[in-house]
């Protein structure tokens, strides 16, 4: 998309809004008692990660230029304190919640008192689970963020065609976000065959028979300090007297940090022994590894395009509009299939972080050194 379409895309995007927003302040008094306040709660999952900052400021940002009233809230990570924040705001009788969950099992309760307030809610990027009241699902298409970091190690290694063997370490996400299970299964469905062929070698030895195995190499919170001292365990365990790393499986940027800083500290050198190292989210201080060849590549999935793709399911439900959604077969969250908008991810290298990530506005080239 060219940054002059971007512009004007937003630009209507927020005069349509502009006007859905001045049909809601002009019904009657009694209309505007029974309906609620103008107002949109977004509850972010913590200010801890880069890209939940980007994600919850652009989309405040896109919804008050377009003349609502926002509440967002930041939880640091913590079930009790969002579920607090959401019935803060189910009190405040708002028209949507955009939310992004800590834990996607732990919402059934607060979202009920939602339900029973008619108030619509939108799981952003992460399903909620095991519960009826979720009305729609906004995120990229997770199990293809795997496919492509499965692709990548794929092709970097030439698995078709090298003799190998390759070392790989796998990792997972956060064992409470429904999206980890997603992001391994499209690598692990690229990689598994190759495991099974004994092409690739898992030295650690953690177990994978399938994708329903994802947890056992998941990384609570996604943390960087978490994944590091993973690395650090894995590599002085099973990476002695000169065993090569050849490629790591990391579903997303912060562990992938913390992989980066683990092989750093053990002396791997980028351009001697590094392994292939993938991610996701194109966070800053990984674009800058990428820049200085610590990291492979990263998924990037521009979530301003999210944030558009919200804003945009906000105003159709506040106007009581059919809601846009692409896939209504494959999101069951336990209890239903939720209708769901999925975003394409774009692999951004080395050789394209220019054209993809500071030619399209989402970084300036200060920002990453160049």
């Amino acid at each position: 998309m060219s940054k002059n379409f971007r512009v004007l895309a937003a630009v209507t995007l927020a005069a349509t809004l502009a006007a859905a927003s001045g049909c809601s302040s002009s019904r009657s008094s009694d209309e505007s008692s029974d309906s609620g306040s103008n107002l949109i709660g977004i509850a972010m999952p913590t200010k801890s990660l880069e890209r939940w900052n980007n994600d919850g400021t652009y989309l405040d940002g896109l919804l008050k230029k377009a003349g609502y009233e926002t509440s967002l809230q930041y939880a640091d990570n913590k079930v009790d304190q969002q579920i607090t924040q959401l019935q803060n705001m189910i009190n405040q009788n708002p028209k949507v919640l955009v939310v992004a969950s800590i834990d996607g099992t732990a919402l059934s309760t607060v979202l009920e008192t939602a339900a029973k307030a008619n108030v619509k809610v939108i799981a952003y990027d992460r399903l909620i689970n095991e519960t009826p009241n979720v009305d729609y699902y906004a995120t990229f298409d997770n199990y293809q963020v795997g496919k492509l970091q499965g692709e990548f190690i794929k092709e970097k290694l030439a698995l078709d065609t090298a003799a190998g063997p390759f070392n790989i370490e796998p990792f997972a996400g956060s064992s409470d976000d429904n999206n980890a299970k997603f992001f391994f299964s499209g690598a692990w469905d690229v990689l598994k065959p190759y495991v099974d062929s004994k092409k690739l070698v898992i030295p650690s030895g953690k177990k994978l028979a399938s994708n329903d195995d994802w947890k056992n190499v998941s990384v609570d919170g996604w943390s960087s300090q978490k994944a590091q001292a993973e690395m650090d365990n894995r590599l002085n365990s099973y990476y002695t007297g000169g065993k090569k790393l050849d490629a790591v499986l990391s579903p997303n940027d912060s562990l992938a940090l913390g992989i980066e800083q683990s092989l750093e500290s053990k002396g791997y050198k980028p351009g001697t022994n590094w392994p292939i190292i993938t991610g996701q989210d194109a966070d800053q201080a990984n674009v800058k590894n990428i820049l200085a060849d610590k990291q492979s590549m990263t998924v990037w999935k521009d979530t301003r395009t999210l944030g558009d793709q919200v804003a945009k399911m906000v105003d159709q439900i506040v106007k009581g509009e059919t809601v846009e959604t692409n896939d209504t077969t494959t999101y069951n969250n336990g209890n239903k299939v939720v209708p769901a908008y999925l975003l394409p991810p774009v692999v951004v290298t080395k050789d394209d972080v220019k054209t993809k990530l500071v030619d399209s506005g989402f970084y300036t080239a200060d920002k990453l050194g160049l």
